[in-house]
C-alpha cells in the first residue's frame, strides 16, 4: 500500500491581494447566485481576478462555463392563492386589498420551484460566462433580447430564469460570450440524479437548474407581471430584459424588462436584493 501526504496552506486574505509564490493549476469555487453572475460578494469578479492573476496557462476553472436562461411562465394556482382569495375572505369581499396584496407579494422577484409544465414557451439565452475568456467590464450591465412563442392559450404571469454551469477544459477558439457553447450537452452526465458513464472524458459536466431538472437549492428565480395577461396559442411576447448591478446601494441588482403583446407595449422592473 502507497501512502499519500497532502499538505494544505491556507492564505487568508481578499484574492486580489494574495500573493503565491507558483502560479496556481486549478481555481475552484461556487460563485453562482439566482441571476447567475450576480451575488453578494460578487464571487465572479473576484474568480476573474484570480485567473489573471494566479492561474497558469492552460490552468483549470471549475465551473468553467455557465449560460442564464429566461422564459415566460404560467403560474395560476399560485397567483390565486397569494391574491384572488382577497375577492372572498370568509365571505367577506375584500378586494381594495388586491393592489396592496400584488405589490408586497411580487415587487420583489421571488426564488421559487418551477416545473416545465408552467413553462409559456421555450426558454432562451440571457447570457453565456466562459470563465476562461470573459472579462470583468462585461458584468457591469447587459442587454439581451427575447422573442417568444406561447406554446399554449393560458395566463402569462412573469418571468423565470435559471442557469446551468459546465465543467470542462479551455477552448483553444473560445466564442463570443453571449454565444451559447457550440458542444451539445444534450446528454447530461445526470439523468434524474443518476450517474452514467461519459462516452468522451473531454465531454462537459453540466449542473443544470432548469425547471425540469432535479431540484437544486438555487431553484428558480421570478419576476411576477403585477396583473397576468391572457396570451394565445401562438401569440409571441418580444422585448429584452436589462440587468445592471447597483454598486452604489448594496448588492442590489436592476431587472428591467420591456416586453410587447401585440400592439401593447409594458415595462417590469424590479430588483434583487
Amino acid at each position: 500500500m502507497i501512502g499519500l501526504c497532502l499538505t494544505v496552506t491556507v492564505l487568508r486574505g481578499f484574492v486580489e491581494d494574495v500573493e503565491i509564490n507558483e502560479k496556481a493549476d486549478v481555481i475552484v469555487s461556487d460563485w453562482m447566485d439566482q441571476l447567475l453572475i450576480y451575488d453578494y460578494e460578487n464571487m465572479l469578479g473576484s474568480i476573474l481576478t484570480a485567473r489573471d492573476r494566479l492561474l497558469k496557462p492552460g490552468g483549470l476553472i471549475i465551473p468553467s462555463r455557465a449560460t442564464l436562461y429566461i422564459a415566460p411562465v404560467t403560474l395560476p394556482d399560485r397567483y390565486s392563492e397569494k391574491i384572488d382569495f382577497w375577492h372572498n375572505v370568509y365571505g367577506i369581499d375584500m378586494s381594495a386589498m388586491v393592489p396592496w396584496a400584488i405589490q408586497d407579494a411580487y415587487e420583489d422577484p421571488c426564488v421559487e420551484t418551477i416545473t416545465s409544465e408552467n413553462l409559456l414557451a421555450l426558454p432562451q439565452v440571457v447570457k453565456h460566462v466562459d470563465c476562461y475568456t470573459i472579462c470583468i467590464q462585461e458584468l457591469k450591465m447587459f442587454t439581451s433580447s427575447f422573442n417568444f412563442q406561447s406554446l399554449a392559450r393560458a395566463p402569462f404571469h412573469g418571468f423565470a430564469f435559471w442557469f446551468n454551469v459546465e465543467f470542462s477544459v479551455p477552448v483553444t477558439s473560445p466564442a463570443d460570450s453571449n454565444t451559447p457553447p457550440t458542444q451539445s450537452t444534450s446528454n447530461h452526465p445526470t439523468i434524474s440524479g443518476q450517474k452514467r458513464k461519459r462516452d468522451d472524458m473531454n465531454e462537459a459536466i453540466v449542473l443544470s437548474t432548469a425547471p425540469d431538472k432535479p431540484r437544486t437549492h438555487w431553484e428558480q428565480m421570478l419576476v411576477y407581471l403585477y396583473n397576468p395577461i391572457d396570451v394565445e396559442q401562438g401569440q409571441q411576447i418580444e422585448g429584452s430584459v436589462t440587468l445592471t448591478p447597483n454598486q452604489e446601494d448594496g448588492p442590489n441588482v436592476h431587472i428591467r424588462l420591456v416586453y410587447k403583446l401585440g400592439d401593447r407595449s409594458y415595462v417590469r422592473e424590479a430588483v434583487m436584493r
